[in-house]
């Protein structure tokens, strides 16, 4: 890959796991229950313990962006191992956010 095609990738590839690392250390930080789905909210008096599922919900955005980040180190100089590892984030990795997601929110949501 030429040295243009590695910093498009870097700053691609590279920006979206600090996207999500990012999402993580927000939903860490904040006072409110995180949300999950874009334009939704979640109710605080809906969750037992707001800092405990936002603890939970950070680490799993943390979580989904290592293969990002790993694709930064590793993808330029193996592209389709770039090409591969992104697919599966951008597919499986998706589906086991949602997954998750619904697993801490059965966990600390009131009945």
């Amino acid at each position: 890959m030429d040295t243009t095609g590695i910093v498009v990738w870097i700053l691609c590839v590279g920006g979206t796991a600090a996207l999500f690392t990012g999402i993580g250390i927000y939903a860490m930080h904040r006072k409110e229950p995180m949300w999950f789905w874009a334009g939704s909210t979640v109710q605080p008096e809906s969750i037992t313990d707001i800092p405990a599922y936002n603890r939970e919900n950070g680490w799993m955005w943390i979580i989904y962006s290592i293969p990002f980040w790993l694709d930064v180190i590793l993808g330029w100089r193996w592209p389709k191992f770039g090409g591969v590892m992104i697919a599966l984030a951008c597919t499986v990795g998706i589906a086991w956010l949602i997954w998750r997601y619904h697993r801490i929110l059965k966990k600390y949501q009131r009945y």
